[in-house]
């Protein structure tokens, strides 16, 4: 398993060099959201897509 630091190495290696700091930051959040939601969807804590379309269509109403 990579150590967090492996994975901002890696991150960094698949910018381009001009990158900002705020483009390393955006990707880094990125990645934690990402992260973030295959671990919830590994632990079953998902909205079934029928519920999400209910949700939805009241948004889309208005």
């Amino acid at each position: 398993m990579k150590t967090a630091k492996d994975e901002v190495r890696e991150l960094l290696d698949n910018l381009p060099d001009d990158a900002s700091l705020e483009d390393i930051q955006y990707h880094l959040y990125v990645r934690q959201k990402i992260q973030r939601g295959l671990a919830a969807a590994e632990q079953g804590r998902t909205i079934p897509h029928e519920e999400v379309v209910r949700r939805m269509s009241r948004w889309l109403e208005k």
